[in-house]
């Protein structure tokens, strides 16, 4: 079912040839056709995951066929920074046009795009056949096949995706289902940092009092002795 990590290592040496831009080995998406979600992994971890929408005309990588293609590709372009959420694109141009989910008689590319480009040649037309993983109006068709060849993601998900995505991140496209792997690991936040330094902080400075009260009264003991000694 999945390939060994081995041979995302094996495309990097034919990255100059088939991909302008270098790939991300930390960040690596499975989508799974069975269970039409998409895992996001980072390091190998488990980062999030999110329900999706492939093609509703199969698998493939076929000219004029509308299918999801199979296999490995990778991140080739974004576009979308700082779009609002619903926003519309043509020929990967916001149009200025926003959509509300669900918005009725419209089908459009919205919110952002992750442009695929194909590392094998099962899926090596993907790029030119325009394969993305973008947001769509239509989050009622998600979590079934209801796309014309992309992954489609609600606005929120595929917003989201897009600020933890960097370019070149592997995506594998698998018709099983997803994996079992571990959560990630959350990073503290800022305030648990400075909670946890002031904590830090504070121990070190009862520390330090406590031992200048012990050594307090061996200094005095000292002090008496030599204020009574007959040397003095």
């Amino acid at each position: 079912m999945f390939r060994p990590l081995a041979l995302i290592f094996s495309l990097v040496s034919l990255a100059p040839t088939l991909f302008a831009t270098q790939l991300d080995l930390s960040h690596h998406l499975i989508i799974s056709i069975r269970d039409q979600k998409l895992m996001l992994l980072q390091n190998g971890a488990k980062v999030a995951t999110y329900p999706i929408s492939t093609s509703k005309f199969g698998l493939g990588d076929f000219w004029g066929r509308m299918t999801t293609p199979l296999g490995y590709l990778a991140v080739a372009k974004k576009i979308g920074d700082h779009a609002p959420a619903g926003a519309v694109f043509h020929n990967r141009r916001f149009t200025g046009e926003i959509l509300a989910p669900n918005a009725p008689g419209r089908d459009p590319v919205i919110t952002r795009i992750l442009w695929l480009r194909g590392l094998e040649g099962q899926n090596a037309h993907a790029f030119r056949r325009c394969i993305y993983i973008h947001g769509t109006p239509e989050e009622k068709r998600i979590g079934r096949p209801a796309s014309y060849g992309c992954i489609r993601m609600k606005s929120s998900d595929i917003t989201a995706l897009y600020n933890q995505v960097p370019l070149g991140a592997i995506v594998q496209i698998v018709p099983d289902g997803l994996p079992k792997v571990s959560k990630a690991v959350p990073a503290p936040s800022v305030d648990t940092l400075m909670a946890l330094s002031e904590k830090t902080k504070n121990q070190d400075q009862l520390g330090s009092a406590r031992r200048t009260d012990k050594a307090t009264p061996l200094l005095n003991k000292r002090a008496s002795i030599a204020q009574n000694s007959p040397r003095a």
